[in-house]
């Protein structure tokens, strides 16, 4: 992997934060991670246990090999049959960098916070949401930022640049944490504004220019190049502030290609997308008779400084956004229906939670079509916290149940597996090879029907929840308005 990215010749980029993460986007694609997911990856985690483990834990290289190999076979299962990869050369060329990386003493051992934070920043998704999900784990209950953890994640995230040779430009120093956050209790927005965009500390420069790489590599500039005189070119487009409509593709600014009177110390803009001449026209006409109204700027979200008290949705990754209608992630009646779907697919060991959650379901129903009274609202859905948690905790309990099937059925393919092998070439054990074989196929088939259910019932659990929660914050809305339109106060609440 090293040789062929020493082939590309990249180490003659000037400027080491573009060089670290063109080194570091090579790796990505070159392992097939960009086609995997953060929420993908998260999964991964927690199908293979490690959400349950500390951070500073050490596992195994045979659990990091199961791991990274769950990776690729979910991501094959997402792919179509033309396009999979190649899941044994992606496994060994991940887990051989991944030592090389993390344990260069060959010790066999990698730190669960190792993995985590590299595959996490490896893998395709928003900065935010790496950030986020990044900051949950180095944060105390209480929402802050513990100062022991952040030291770590920057030794290994800078662990990173280092794998690619560049750590003379980017490594860790004992001061480096300080120098980032030097006040004692940082929040998520706090760690967000700390480390994304403009306010991105050196050491991790790379990082940002990581996810641009990935967003405007097949991004076209219909422009001739100054440098190497091609007609267009893809990625950045970088104009001269001095020399008049001087504009180089990446390639030519990045190893200091120029032409004529244009030199390298030169200011350069770069640009992450091309809008026509007429166009920029256009618009700078229609700013200057004010026709076009001041955007405000693009800054960061903001998420609440005190974590929320979620469900234990641990064994589930979280759900991707979805349109919203009335204030509900998906219409009633939908939601019900794929509700009852779900249940009909599950397994029938786990009928007295399909009862529960059915009943639960179509009380909600009758809540939501029926225009009743805010008393009657009251009386008919279980608002008692005592109630609700006893409700929770029976879903929790079933779902515990499904997680301890799936962990029987891959003990069962794994005892299976092993059978196979010790069967050898006997001829006499050929047709009880092919008996274990189709066995094996119909227990993948029941542990993803397993795992597709699991997941689809938990989401439907948290939305019922949710709609829950939005019924018990406001009054009850007349039969022609949303649960958000409604403004008037409830009698009882006067």
């Amino acid at each position: 992997l090293m040789a062929e990215m020493k082939n590309q010749n990249l180490d003659v980029i000037r400027f080491a934060s573009y060089r670290t993460a063109c080194k570091l986007r090579f790796i990505q694609k070159r392992t097939q991670l960009h086609l995997v997911d953060l929420w993908n990856m998260i999964e991964a985690f927690r199908e293979n246990a490690f959400h349950s483990l500390e951070p500073l834990a050490e596992v195994s290289l045979a659990r990091t090999q199961t791991l990274v190999t769950s990776v690729y076979y979910q991501l094959n299962k997402r792919l179509p049959p033309t396009q999979q990869v190649d899941l044994g050369q992606c496994v060994s060329l991940l887990l051989h960098w991944l030592l090389a990386t993390y344990d260069p003493e060959q010790s066999g051992q990698l730190r669960v916070l190792s993995l985590k934070v590299s595959l996490s920043i490896m893998c395709a998704g928003k900065m935010v949401d790496k950030l986020r999900y990044l900051f949950s784990l180095l944060a105390d209950s209480g929402g802050h930022l513990m100062p022991g953890r952040f030291a770590h994640f920057l030794e290994e995230a800078l662990a990173l640049p280092a794998s690619v040779l560049e750590s003379p430009t980017f490594h860790y120093t004992e001061s480096l944490p300080a120098a980032i956050f030097d006040h004692a209790r940082v929040t998520v927005n706090d760690f967000l504004l700390g480390l994304a965009g403009d306010h991105t500390p050196d050491c991790l420069l790379w990082m940002p220019l990581l996810h641009r790489l990935a967003n405007v590599e097949n991004v076209l500039h219909p422009v001739q190049c100054d440098g190497c005189n091609r007609d267009s070119f893809l990625g950045f487009r970088y104009k001269c502030q001095r020399c008049y409509n001087y504009q180089l593709c990446q390639d030519c600014f990045w190893r200091g290609r120029v032409s004529g009177s244009h030199t390298n110390q030169h200011e350069m803009k770069e640009y992450a997308v091309y809008k026509s001449p007429s166009k920029q026209l256009g618009h700078s006409l229609r700013k200057s008779f004010r026709c076009v109204p001041d955007r405000p700027s693009r800054g960061l979200p903001q998420f609440p400084d005190e974590p929320e008290r979620t469900l234990d949705l641990a064994h589930i990754v979280p759900p991707s956004p979805m349109p919203t209608h009335n204030g509900f992630s998906t219409p009633p009646h939908e939601g019900l229906n794929g509700l009852r779907s779900a249940l009909r697919q599950m397994p029938g060991g786990s009928d007295e939670e399909h009862r529960l959650i059915a009943r639960y379901a179509a009380r909600l129903a009758r809540l939501r079509e029926t225009p009743v009274h805010h008393a009657s609202l009251e009386s008919g859905i279980p608002t008692d916290s005592s109630r609700q948690r006893e409700l929770v905790a029976q879903l929790e309990a079933k779902n515990r149940e499904i997680m301890r099937e799936i962990v029987r059925l891959r003990q069962n393919q794994e005892q299976e597996e092993a059978a196979a092998l010790q069967s050898g070439q006997n001829p006499a054990l050929l047709s009880e090879l092919r008996a274990l074989r189709q066995r094996k196929r119909e227990l993948e088939a029941h542990l993803a029907a397993l795992q597709d259910s699991r997941r689809d019932l938990m989401l439907q659990l948290e939305a019922l929840m949710k709609m829950l929660k939005n019924h018990q914050a406001s009054p009850r809305s007349t039969p022609n308005s949303s649960p958000r339109s409604c403004t008037s106060k409830s009698p009882l609440g006067a």
